[in-house]
């Protein structure tokens, strides 16, 4: 009993830090070391760096810089973009450090699997931002960053506090991100071909002498 709890708490902290990273990395890492730190977490030893006061630092810094970034339309998709390289192989990193101890196929495959889960996270966050920034006003932006940080905080005190509900509603992500896909990667392309075509219309506009 004890050793599938045990299991369900380790799946839950690894699937919860890795798909919260993709919508916003520096508050799960802010999260992990202060809870870490403050005895409030009880941190893998593969994650007790994140405990270090400099590590807690700096992601509290990129937390306030992400905070103002995330919420001006245009800017939050260009930061999104520039964190693709980022956020994923975080998630892949936590997701080694979660499952502790293990031989190193385990963790490899835990990265692997981190790395996806936070990729499938990262892209839902980015095409729904490409898809608000439609919108001329800057209100549905400030809901959207504030709402992703909220869903943040609420999944991982689940994934913390009650892993096994945590999973159930994980996996109904999973289901909605499978139907949702071909919807997110036509907002894409579409926002990439208007992106090309304005792009176009200007050089037209502004031939080189």
């Amino acid at each position: 009993m004890e050793n599938h709890e045990a299991l369900l708490t380790t799946l839950a902290l690894l699937m919860g830090t890795t798909w919260a990273s993709g919508i916003n990395l520096y508050a799960v890492l802010l999260v992990l070391g202060l809870g870490g730190s403050s005895g409030y977490i009880d941190l893998p030893a593969e994650l007790s760096i994140l405990e270090d006061p400099l590590i807690i630092g700096t992601a509290g810094i990129m937390y306030v810089i992400e905070f103002f970034a995330d919420k001006i339309p245009g800017i939050d998709s260009a930061w999104d973009a520039i964190h693709t390289f980022v956020r994923i192989p975080a998630g892949a990193m936590l997701a080694a450090g979660t499952v502790g101890d293990v031989t190193p196929a385990m963790e490899i495959a835990a990265g692997i699997l981190g790395g996806g889960i936070a990729a499938a996270t990262h892209t839902t966050k980015a095409s729904t931002r490409l898809m608000i920034n439609t919108s001329p006003e800057p209100v549905s932006n400030w809901s959207a960053s504030v709402s992703e940080d909220l869903l943040v905080l609420g999944g991982l005190w689940a994934a913390l506090n009650h892993p096994t509900v945590f999973l159930l509603l994980f996996l109904t992500f999973i289901i909605l991100f499978i139907w949702l896909l071909p919807k997110l990667w036509n907002m894409i392309k579409l926002f990439f071909t208007k992106t090309v075509n304005y792009l176009g219309i200007k050089e037209k506009n502004n031939p080189k002498t």
